[in-house]
């Protein structure tokens, strides 16, 4: 005898066994669905009702393909291409621990079939990659929404990493929180700090004990610089680390064989000219010198910085000093 329950979960059953079960190369028959309700679900019904039961999940939207192979579910809210992506994204996230990635890439799986869940390896290397140890993230994003949300100011303690490869405090901060910024494969809260009166980037995953203060945060028109809001944009190209310090215009000369890595750190919003050198190009742009500083160290054997003269300076005295060390 047939159960009343189970009939009426039937519908949504057979929708969960076409979800996890069934896609273009795996079309399922009504024998092969009528089988797994019984396995799964302790669920008995006719062939025909199946089939009646697919034409009402069609007539409620849901995209079904039946054919004389079977029936599969033809469109999902993820391609699994678009859930490679995003897995891909969790595992290049340093700002994630090892247990967060596993777990949201277990629940990523759930949005597919069986099928993509057996070529993801990903689940089984996640602790090859380097993450971090701070169990904090999720809490502190959570915390720094609704500080956001109240226009609150929230306190925290900002680690750095020791010798002995641990977070140690280094400072408090009472800081105004605007947004938060993926940037570099890394997790930045900008910030307005209420102890030094300028804009900071702190990364997520260096913070915690954070607590919201009942204290009203600065309105960010009242920040110098940002009056007029946050220039993303701007943002991603002329701060390529994150540093404080103030964009200027940077001259540099450079060699053709890196204009990628400059367009891939700077943008399109940079002048590029030819050279008198046919291997060289003339570069002008907008950036932080502390962080233009730090990228040419990087192509030091390809870019010569000339202007401002004091950041020339600074480049020389780096490699000067830098020398010393190894005569």
């Amino acid at each position: 005898m047939e159960n009343f329950e189970n009939k009426k979960l039937a519908l949504i059953r057979i929708w969960q066994i076409l979800k996890e079960y069934s896609d273009y190369n795996h079309p399922m028959t009504q024998e092969d669905i009528a089988i797994k309700l019984n396995q799964e679900y302790g669920i008995v019904i006719e062939r025909k009702a199946i089939s009646r039961n697919i034409s009402l999940l069609k007539e409620a939207g849901i995209e079904i393909e039946s054919g004389r192979s079977g029936s599969f579910l033809d469109v999902r809210d993820f391609e699994d291409s678009e859930l490679h992506l995003l897995i891909d994204g969790i595992l290049s996230s340093k700002h994630i621990t090892a247990k967060h990635s596993k777990d949201l890439i277990n629940r990523i799986c759930d949005l597919s079939n069986i099928y993509f869940r057996s070529n993801v390896q990903h689940i089984h290397s996640v602790n090859d990659w380097s993450k971090t140890e701070n169990q904090a993230l999720f809490y502190n994003i959570e915390m720094i929404d609704s500080a956001i949300e109240c226009k609150k100011q929230v306190h925290y303690d900002y680690n750095k990493y020791g010798s002995d490869k641990k977070l140690h405090k280094s400072s408090q901060q009472y800081v105004s929180p605007y947004v938060m910024i993926l940037h570099n494969q890394r997790y930045y809260l900008m910030a307005y700090s209420e102890y030094w009166s300028n804009m900071v980037f702190h990364r997520l995953d260096h913070i915690t004990n954070m607590t919201i203060v009942d204290k009203p945060a600065t309105p960010l028109k009242k920040v110098p610089g940002y009056e007029n809001g946050i220039n993303y944009k701007d943002l991603s190209s002329t701060m390529p680390y994150m540093y404080t310090d103030k964009p200027v215009v940077i001259e540099f000369v450079a060699d053709t064989c890196i204009i990628d890595q400059i367009i891939d750190w700077f943008g399109t919003d940079i002048h590029i000219m030819k050279n008198d050198i046919e291997s060289k190009v003339n570069v002008i742009l907008k950036a932080s010198p502390n962080a233009m500083e730090h990228w040419a160290m990087q192509y030091i054997g390809h870019v010569e910085i000339k202007t401002p003269t004091s950041l020339r300076e600074r480049m020389k005295n780096a490699l000067e000093n830098g020398l010393k060390k190894y005569q």
